[in-house]
């Protein structure tokens, strides 16, 4: 791949980094409602066995070593069924926007490729929200990572 933007901005290595740490993960309605179908169980019991509420929105449980609940033998094992923010990494509103923190990402995160440009990256990511409805939706709900101008974002 070379430096003038071109080659695939993001290919993920399964290395399960993106799994943890203590932020935690906001799950919105369409969120609770996938995982909980996925699980077998109720919206409400679906909640009450992974979810914690902090600031009014649940979030996912994280273990003693500060893994998702769901980060098993190194995979994610509800991965068809995750939640949006999961769906979307790395391309997250504060990486799309702003060059540094995407550069900082990349110090934890081996499937992004630092010799694409900021601005591929971008238009990569901007795409791929769009073509999977990940950033289409608000509410007070919607994880703050998600809430991205994808049409701005493409015209740059």
């Amino acid at each position: 791949m070379s430096s003038d933007g071109n080659g695939q901005a993001f290919s993920c290595t399964c290395c399960g980094e993106c799994c943890r740490g203590k932020g935690g993960i906001v799950l919105d309605e369409r969120d609770q409602e996938r995982l909980s179908a996925h699980m077998g169980m109720t919206v409400s019991e679906f909640l009450d066995r992974y979810t914690e509420t902090r600031g009014y929105k649940p979030h996912l449980r994280v273990g003693d070593d500060e893994y998702c609940v769901f980060h098993h033998n190194e995979l994610c094992s509800v991965h068809e069924a995750r939640p949006d923010i999961c769906r979307a990494w790395p391309f997250f509103r504060g990486n799309l926007v702003d060059a540094v923190s995407w550069e900082l990402a990349q110090d934890y995160c081996p499937g992004l490729n630092s010799r694409v440009s900021h601005k591929e990256f971008t238009r990569q990511g901007a795409t791929y929200l769009r073509d999977n409805d990940l950033a289409s939706r608000s509410g007070p709900d919607r994880p703050e990572a998600l809430r991205v101008d994808i049409q701005s974002l493409l015209k740059e």
